[in-house]
Order: C-alpha cells, then sequence, then structure tokens
C-alpha cells in the first residue's frame, strides 16, 4: 500500500503541495490528472525518492521495487530484444552469475530463483511487449542505435513494462504511441499484476485502463473511485454544489451587510448591528473547486473556394523514388473531417506530407483548387521552434506589419497570456509550445488543416478546446491521432491506410478498436498478384532474428544442462547418504528436481523455436 501522508513541497518559494494526502492500495490501476503545472511529476520524484517534501511523508511497501520511464533507451549497437531484456537486472544478474557459478549450492540457488521469476520466458514475454508497441521480429534484432528518439522512448517503455515493477509510475505513455499501440498499452496496464500510476490526459486510457483517478487540485490530493467519466460527473456535481451554497452565503452576507449599513448609526439599533457583523465575520468562505479555465482556441475561418480541395489520381508517394503508398484515388471537400487509421508505418505521415505539399507525388495527378491555403502541424514541429525566441518573436515573424497589440491578440486567442508572449520558447511548456505551433499552422486561415498528433503535450481542458475549435472550424481536417475521443467528436469519415493503399473503412472506431484488440487486421483491398509472379522469399532479416533465438535457446539448455550434470555429481558423492544425512539428501533431489523441470521447459522453448525457423523456410 502507498500512503502520502500531509505532504507539503514547494518549488521557488511556489507552494505545488499543502497537506496533501492519499492512501492507493496494492494492485490498484490509478489515473493521476489535473491542470499542466500542479505538480504531477513533481508527485512522481517524490514518491521515487528523488525530491524530499518540506513536510509530511510518502510510506511505500518494505522492499517495494518502483519503476518508470526516466528517458529513452541508449542509442546503442544492443537489438531492442537484448534491451529490454536487460531492463530486468535480477534476471541479467543471475544468468551472468551462472555462467561462471561453480559451487553446486549457489547453482541450486540461482537456478530456484530463476525459476521462479520465470526467467525462461523472459525472451517470449519480451517478444510479446516490443510487438505491442508495434516492433515486429525483424525490428527486434535490430540495434538501439538504427531508430530515432521517438522510437527508443517505446523501447524504454517495453523495458520498464518487462521488469514489472510492484509500483509502475508512467507519465503520458501515450504522448509517443499510435492508436494502435495506446490501444495496447490500455489492455496491458488493466492486466499488469502490480500497482499502476499514470499521468495521463488520454481519456480512453483513463477510461479503461484505470479503475480509481487521483486528482491534484488547489494543492491537495483527491481520489475518485471509478473511471474518468465517472470523475468528471462527480467532480462536475460537487462543483454545481459548492457553487450554490457559495451563492447562498453571499446573499445572506449581503442581507446581513445591508442591515448594519442601514442600523450602525441609530442608537436603538446598535447592538442588533454589531451582532449583525460578528455574523458576517463568522461566515467562512466557501470557494469552489478550481474550475479549470477553458482556454479556447480561435482559429480564423477561410473563405468558400470551390470544390474539390484536392484529387488525387492514381498518385503514389514515397521517398527517394520508392513509393510507400500508390494507386491514391482520393477527393477532399471543404465539409470533411476525414481520420486516418492504420498501425505505424503503413503510410498515415506520408499521405499528410503528400497532401500538405510537403512531399512531391512519385506518379499520378494531384490537383489542388487554386488560391489553396494549407495548415499542417505535425509533432516534429514542435522541436523546430528558435528555443532562444519569444511567441512574439515567432508570431511577428509571418505577420511583421502587425502592431502588437494585435500580435498579442493572436497569441490569446490559444491561450498564451501576455507573460508567456514575452517568454523564451525553451521555458515553455509542451502544451505552450504545441498551443504557439497550432496558432503558426492555422495563422492564414488554411481552407484544409492536417493534424498530426495534436493532442500530445495538451492537458484535458486543451483537449476539450481543441474539440470545439475543430467543430466550428469551417474548413476541412484530416487528422492523425491516438486519441480515440478527440477522433469521435471531430471525424466524420475514416480511412484506412494499409499495404500501401488508402481506403474507406466502413465501420465506426469501435469496430475498428475491437479488430485491433481480437489481433485481426483490419481488411485491406486485394491486390491481384501478377500472372506467373513467384511466392516472395521471406525477408533476410526475419530469418536472422529467429536463427538468433534458437541460437539463444540452444546456449540455454546447454547451460541448464551444466548446471544439472553438477547437481547429479553431488547427489553421486555417498557421504550424502550416511545416516543423519537424510534432510541434506532430500533438499539436493528437490535441487536436481527443479533442474530437471528447467531443462524440459528450455528445451520445449528451443523445439518451438526451430519449429518457427523451418516454418519461415529458413
Amino acid at each position: 500500500m502507498l500512503r502520502i501522508r500531509d505532504i507539503s513541497y514547494s518549488v521557488e518559494g511556489r507552494p505545488l503541495f499543502e497537506g496533501a494526502s492519499a492512501t492507493i492500495p496494492a494492485g490498484h490501476k490509478v489515473g493521476l490528472v489535473g491542470r499542466n503545472g500542479t505538480g504531477k511529476t513533481t508527485l512522481f520524484r517524490l514518491i521515487r525518492g528523488e525530491l524530499v517534501p518540506d513536510a509530511g511523508e510518502i510510506e511505500l511497501p518494505r522492499g517495494a521495487r518502483i519503476g518508470g520511464v526516466e528517458q529513452e533507451a541508449p542509442a546503442s549497437r544492443a537489438s531492442l530484444l537484448d534491451t529490454v531484456l536487460a531492463a530486468d537486472t535480477e534476471r541479467a544478474a543471475l544468468l551472468a552469475e551462472a555462467g561462471g557459478a561453480g559451487d553446486p549450492d549457489r547453482i541450486a540457488e540461482i537456478q530456484a530463483r530463476l525459476a521462479d521469476i520465470d526467467a525462461w520466458s523472459a525472451e517470449a514475454r519480451a517478444a510479446s511487449i516490443l510487438r505491442g508497441l508495434g516492433f515486429d521480429a525483424a525490428a527486434q534484432a535490430r540495434p538501439c542505435a538504427d531508430f530515432s528518439g521517438g522510437w527508443r522512448m517505446r523501447v524504454a517503455l517495453a523495458g520498464v513494462l518487462f521488469a514489472a515493477p510492484d509500483i509502475l509510475l508512467l507519465d503520458e505513455p501515450t504522448n509517443y504511441l499510435d492508436l494502435e499501440g495506446a490501444l495496447w498499452l490500455e489492455g496491458y496496464l488493466a492486466r499488469y499484476p502490480h500497482t499502476v500510476i499514470v499521468i495521463s490526459h488520454d481519456r480512453g486510457l483513463l477510461n479503461r485502463a484505470v479503475g480509481s483517478i487521483l486528482h491534484l487540485e488547489d494543492r491537495r490530493l483527491t481520489l475518485y473511485h471509478g473511471p474518468y467519466d465517472t470523475f468528471a460527473e462527480t467532480r462536475a456535481a460537487r462543483i454545481a454544489l459548492a457553487e450554490a451554497e457559495r451563492r447562498k452565503q453571499e446573499a445572506r452576507r449581503a442581507h446581513l451587510q445591508g442591515f448594519v449599513d442601514r442600523f450602525r448609526a441609530k442608537a436603538s439599533k446598535a447592538a442588533q448591528a454589531q451582532s449583525r457583523l460578528k455574523m458576517i465575520a463568522r461566515l467562512r468562505p466557501i470557494t469552489t473547486p478550481q474550475e479549470a479555465a477553458l482556454a479556447r482556441f480561435s482559429f480564423p475561418a477561410p473563405e468558400d473556394i470551390a470544390p474539390p480541395l484536392i484529387t488525387l489520381d492514381g498518385a503514389a508517394a514515397g521517398y527517394g523514388g520508392v513509393p510507400v503508398l500508390s494507386r491514391l484515388d482520393l477527393r477532399i471537400d471543404q465539409d470533411d473531417r476525414i481520420a486516418l487509421l492504420g498501425r505505424n508505418g503503413e503510410g498515415k505521415s506520408t499521405l499528410s506530407r503528400l497532401l500538405a505539399g510537403r512531399i512531391e507525388a512519385i506518379s499520378g495527378q494531384v490537383r489542388r483548387a487554386p488560391k489553396l491555403r494549407i495548415g499542417y502541424f505535425a509533432q516534429h514541429q514542435i522541436e523546430e521552434l528558435s528555443p532562444a525566441e519569444t511567441p512574439l518573436d515567432h508570431v511577428r515573424r509571418l505577420r511583421p506589419e502587425e502592431p502588437p497589440a494585435r500580435l498579442r491578440a493572436r497569441l490569446a486567442g490559444f491561450g498564451l497570456t501576455a507573460a508567456q508572449a514575452e517568454t523564451a520558447v525553451a521555458r515553455l511548456s509542451g502544451g505552450q509550445k504545441a498551443r504557439l505551433s497550432l496558432l503558426l499552422a492555422t495563422i492564414d486561415a488554411p481552407h484544409l488543416l492536417i493534424l498530426d498528433e495534436p493532442t500530445n503535450h495538451l492537458d484535458m481542458e486543451s483537449r476539450e478546446a481543441l474539440v470545439e475549435a475543430l467543430n466550428d472550424y469551417s474548413g476541412a481536417v484530416i487528422l492523425v491521432s491516438h486519441d480515440m475521443h478527440l477522433l469521435n467528436l471531430v471525424a466524420d469519415r475514416l480511412w484506412l491506410v494499409k499495404g500501401g493503399r488508402v481506403v474507406p473503412w466502413e465501420g465506426d472506431l469501435e469496430a475498428y478498436r475491437e479488430s485491433l484488440l481480437a489481433a485481426e487486421a483490419p481488411p485491406a483491398p486485394p491486390r491481384p498478384a501478377a500472372p506467373g509472379a513467384a511466392r516472395p522469399r521471406p525477408a533476410r532479416d526475419r530469418i536472422a532474428a529467429l536463427r538468433a533465438e534458437v541460437r539463444k535457446a540452444e546456449e540455454r539448455v546447454a547451460r541448464i544442462a551444466e548446471m544439472r550434470e553438477k547437481l547429479s555429481a553431488r547427489l553421486a558423492d555417498p557421504a550424502l547418504y550416511e545416516a543423519g544425512r537424510a534432510g541434506d539428501l532430500a533438499l539436493w533431489q528437490r535441487k536436481f528436481a527443479e533442474a530437471e523441470e528447467a531443462i524440459a521447459r528450455a528445451e520445449a522453448l528451443w523445439l518451438e523455436a526451430q519449429e518457427r525457423l523451418e516454418a519461415s523456410g529458413g
């Protein structure tokens, strides 16, 4: 059980917690929510012991292992699979010690502990986690250095999930996942056997993966039972009740003050007036829960232009002359709200760049309406902001003729205050940078707005504001997002990007989600094979990964067999069978039986790996 008792903590004189308390039972799944900047990440650092509270204490279960994604996996030459396996430091240490152990007693202890932690199925478990996060077998065999920072963040997440700490702390884990990875993570966390606390603004995850919401507000912690929607309803009711009580108190205060004002000067009423003043002083102010100020987005409205905005006829798009998408026959009109679905790597971002004019078609035709303006927002654009410049500098560069007051009004329309307008971008929060990037993408009143993961770094209130702004926006919208709540409320058409093609998805988002959870790939358009085409050979990297798995399985069998031989030699010692040593004999016989069981399991895993290799044609 995790107990937070009356903690207080300040940063540079600004209090983040004052007498905050909460109790989280073992094994509970909790979503930690609150507005950006209230101290959620700081609470994680307090729990991990990286910071010490100014007052109060945090009580953890004795010996509890705490895990979280601190930073991305290193850009090493180790494979993804080996990097994740190394995250279980106990298993890695035991295996390393087993390789050089000579003492039969210690060998037996190592063997028993490896069996306890299910070490022999570790590779299968690690591979399953990596697969759920978007890495196929070939990718798992590649070194970490081959992947970008965002992908290495997924590897770091896979590592902490594999290590299975007693208390798992996750800070916005879906920010670097696609829709498919986010849905997989929801299911994994719901089944996770230990305590989970996750900071998230992903409404779907908070509704399906956790059973309680821990709300950080007004420097206090309040635990609500139930998913996020239940929390939102309960809190709304609390706000309404507190507001009603506040209005009643204000009316009472006004009535009493009116009596005092009228009769304070009259000697006959002086005593009553003094009594009323004392009553006013005893009225304790009723403060309503801190209502999140919904900082609205203000997307400028484009003028109408003749449809269609964009048509694609037999177009192909890719890089270096190699197509990622082909045979694209699509049309976009100004009233379209389109969500792009598909697994990572299928080409959603490629299609977005093609439509935005960031890349040219390899073949076919792409026709755009005359005077068409396109706004494009992608995650990497936040990183392209100039860290040393202010938001005011960024907007002034695009509108040098506008007066400062107008520029500030533009920033205010995207929730950036006067103080933030003159703060260097490097000191802004992720959410504030995202708002600035959205402003820059829409400043020209685009007819088509293409948004690739726009909700990353936005808190819950900002996401709701974005939903309202997109629904009020009169231009076309194309969305790529792992936030199903956003897609459900904004998109009215779904396009599936799969197998190099883009086709309409005829079902709804829930049907798509169910198809992913059931591990059933959504139907792809048929691809007729060329006459006489030969069956493609299995990819070399896939076979190489399977061969590496077989080799590791063989080494594992040999290692356990060596342990078993040492235990067998110990059991062959006649001294062990002397009178009075029955207890020792039973102990060694039990350890030998454990080794026998372990080698049977290792051999079974080896045979499975061999069968997969043979089935692949390797």
